[in-house]
């Protein structure tokens, strides 16, 4: 529907941010452009982006340095200063030379600016740690919340693609897809060669580790496969009415979890607990020749345990767009090692992804500078401490599917691009 609708846009229009009235709704009526008031208390923003080139005359890949979020007309009506770069890593990056100065960072998970203590601790107008998208483990949250710096993050925002890009993963494992493609781009036909490790996914078992939103959508969408049974494990049961319209069962134990499964999957968020979760012996747990797949965060995996793990057979398969750090290095092991289907980190900045987290980033922005609370579920760190359903003890996972989105999809916008490298 989004295609359709930008489609429909004049090239004209195409110059500016087009925000249709329901989207102007969600985003609380902010004014016109032309009209919009002068603040007296100007901000300096930073946002750390991907460089696209040529790929940013897509004007909906708005999460590039090129198109700026389509924030830059907005901002810049209001009186506040908008630097954009794509450097980041190094003492001489853009991101130290400029973090000192900025009262807000833009990040996102796909090209992280790692916002860390000896950072934070260098930067002290910083107030906002904002992330355009799901996932702020690249900021030392502690070391935010010592210092007063509020971290959010634009909750919601790219579950549905990062579900679908689950299941395709996972079919690319069980069919055998990689090895096959690549079969036929060198110019080869060998169908045994390929059938002897395809496989249906029909009456096999499936088991997330996490049943949040993503996972949750996963197993949605997993129903209609037929599976021999569908597993989840998390730190907290969901409601029955939830298992049961899933069609899903409790593990309580991740190892106990894997022992069940052909293919596993990772949808739960990085922090001390989930670190190298998926070590050597972990995976020892595994069935032997089952698929892991990953679209969580790569440092959930152990690096060298996953490599082996192909090598020695015990795990038939590996999948995913996560690495750490990114963007991955040429030598990063998991580029060369056997059987994998790994991808840039893109499962969640889709073009229908970045419509929705380019707007609730100007959300957030429009709540801090005019003081008003940010929507609770973007908070991830306030007030000096981490917010109550970000904490293990108190966070309720098993909210319903929020619809909040529902009008931010329905509403069609584009934005301009800026000027290559670093924009102010």
């Amino acid at each position: 529907m989004l295609a359709n609708s930008f489609r429909q846009l004049s090239k004209a229009a195409a110059s500016r941010a087009l925000v249709s009235q329901s989207s102007a709704q969600s985003l609380n009526g902010l004014a016109p452009f032309a009209t919009a008031a002068q603040p007296s208390d100007p901000k300096t923003v930073l946002a750390i982006l991907y460089k696209a080139g040529s790929a940013s005359e897509e004007k909906r890949l708005l999460g590039c340095v090129e198109n700026e979020l389509g924030l830059r007309e907005w901002l810049e009506s209001k009186g506040h200063k908008y630097i954009v770069t794509d450097s980041k890593d190094g003492a001489n990056s853009d991101l130290d030379k400029y973090l000192p100065e900025a009262d807000i960072v833009i990040t996102t998970p796909f090209h992280p600016g790692y916002i860390n203590a000896d950072r934070i601790a260098k930067a002290p107008k910083l107030k906002l740690a904002l992330t355009a998208g799901i996932g702020s483990d690249h900021v030392d949250l502690p070391a935010a919340a010592e210092h007063g710096v509020t971290v959010a993050e634009i909750t919601g925002s790219n579950v549905v693609s990062v579900a679908e890009h689950v299941v395709m993963m996972i079919l690319t494992l069980v069919r055998n897809y990689m090895p096959a493609h690549k079969q036929i781009v060198a110019g080869d036909w060998n169908v045994a060669q390929i059938a002897k490790d395809a496989f249906d996914l029909e009456d096999k078992v499936v088991g997330t580790v996490g049943a949040g939103r993503i996972g949750q959508r996963v197993l949605q969408r997993l129903a209609g496969f037929d599976c021999k049974e569908l597993l989840y494990t998390d730190y907290k049961q969901l409601p029955a009415a939830l298992e049961k319209s899933l069609n899903c069962r409790y593990v309580k134990d991740v190892a106990d979890l894997v022992k069940e499964c052909d293919i596993v999957t990772i949808n739960a968020p990085l922090h001390k607990g989930t670190e190298h979760l998926f070590n050597k012996d972990m995976i020892a747990n595994f069935k032997k020749g089952s698929y892991l797949v990953n679209t969580a965060r790569g440092k959930i995996c152990e690096t060298q345990a996953v490599v082996d793990a192909l090598e020695s057979g015990q795990l038939r398969g590996y999948a995913g767009d996560v690495w750490y750090p990114q963007p991955a290095p040429k030598d990063h092991p998991w580029r060369t090692m056997k059987n994998h289907a790994m991808t840039p980190h893109y499962s969640g900045t889709t073009l229908d992804a970045q419509m929705r987290y380019a707007a609730g980033t100007k959300d957030v922005l429009d709540r801090f500078f005019n003081n008003k609370p940010l929507k609770k579920d973007d908070v991830i760190v306030e007030g000096g401490k981490m917010a109550a359903q970000y904490d293990a003890a108190a966070k309720d996972r098993n909210m319903e599917f929020e619809s909040g989105w529902e009008k931010v999809k329905s509403a069609a916008k584009s934005a301009v691009g800026g000027n290559q490298g670093v924009t102010k």
